[in-house]
């Protein structure tokens, strides 16, 4: 994978969640199915899945007798995006600082002492 194809586009990540959400194989249909309104082209699906699989996130197979129907299964998990996400975000946006990351959390989403206590109560129980 590039480093530019390691960050998924908005919709792009809207198609990896479906398939998360999932999980298990799943073809275009599958995955057209579960999308909310208003929903893609079919066409716009299976680009997209062929971004993704090009991108290194997700693989392909055919069952036998189901003729040109792919099915897709994500190669990188929810939680490694969202790992790898959150590094680079660290790390571009904080300086690599993860008490600069923490803090403007704390400050935008306005968390009191007592939200805080209780998701300092919330890391102690993992």
């Amino acid at each position: 994978m590039r480093k530019n194809d390691q960050t998924l586009t908005k919709t792009e990540f809207q198609v990896m969640s479906i398939l998360w959400d999932l999980g298990h194989a799943s073809c275009a249909w599958d995955i057209l199915d579960m999308w909310e309104e208003p929903k893609p082209a079919y066409t716009t699906v299976a680009t997209y899945l062929k971004v993704l699989h090009e991108k290194g996130f997700v693989d392909f197979f055919k069952n036998k007798g189901e003729g040109k129907t792919h099915q897709y299964v994500a190669v990188v998990t929810r939680a490694e995006y969202t790992r790898k996400a959150m590094l680079e975000m660290k790390k571009d946006f904080f300086g690599g600082s993860l008490k600069k990351m923490l803090n403007f959390f704390v400050q935008e989403e306005k968390l009191t002492a007592e939200d805080i206590q209780e998701l300092l109560n919330e890391m102690e129980e993992d």
